[in-house]
């Protein structure tokens, strides 16, 4: 399986992060070490929504989507907490 997860910072809750993986709970402890330079200065983080595909093609398609003007509407609208 492949995930498209959106994460939020505990540290700073404006801060929002989309990305995709095939291992979600490894990926979470990467962003959480500051493994990534992405999310490393907005530690910890966690899973907010994260939605599960079979294809790996269908999977970045959607990431790609919710990193869009129209996805970041979507995802505002039904992904993220108000």
């Amino acid at each position: 399986m492949y995930y498209v997860y959106l994460l939020e910072s505990l540290s700073a809750p404006m801060h929002r992060y989309v990305g995709v993986t095939d291992d979600l709970k490894e990926r979470l402890a990467v962003h959480n070490s500051g493994g990534s330079p992405h999310t490393a200065g907005n530690r910890p983080w966690r899973v907010v929504t994260y939605i599960a595909f079979s294809e790996k093609a269908q999977a970045l398609a959607f990431e790609r989507y919710l990193k869009s003007g129209s996805g970041h509407a979507f995802a505002r609208k039904r992904l993220w907490p108000s």
